[in-house]
């Protein structure tokens, strides 16, 4: 069973990241399925630090961009989501290609949502370990 509560239509979902950060990195939603949402991020100049490696800035913009685009599909129409505390651990870097997130909920409240973000290279091999904490928020009426 989907935990979904709005349109998850990739075109729909990528076309909403416009003109957001998420934008400016080329970020693209890749997939939507009953339990988790992923996330792209190429690996070039725009998102590489000094050394020529994925700026860990970078990793923590694209897992927070993952987690919060899961967290809003997974409320309804009277609610939003917002962040609260995120963390990451990069655990290996990377120098091109793409990077890949994927959110998984841990947790999915009435106040308060926690996911899971697994950032893995071309190569499916670990990058970066992230959790981000949502609140939910009602809508102003």
């Amino acid at each position: 069973m989907s935990l979904w509560k709005k349109e998850t239509n990739l075109a729909h979902v990528n076309a909403r990241q416009q003109k957001t950060l998420g934008s400016h990195l080329d970020m693209k939603v890749e997939a939507i399925e009953d339990d988790f949402l992923q996330v792209s991020m190429p690996v070039d100049e725009t998102t590489h630090q000094p050394m020529g490696i994925l700026h860990g800035g970078a990793s923590v913009a694209l897992a927070e961009t993952a987690g919060s685009i899961a967290a809003n599909l997974a409320v309804d129409n009277d609610h939003y989501c917002v962040g609260m505390e995120i963390n990451a651990n990069h655990v290996k870097p990377v120098t091109k290609g793409r990077v890949t997130a994927t959110a998984k909920p841990l947790h999915i409240g009435r106040s308060t949502q926690v996911w899971d973000i697994r950032i893995q290279n071309e190569q499916q091999q670990l990058t970066c370990v992230s959790r981000i904490t949502m609140s939910v928020q009602k809508k102003p009426s």
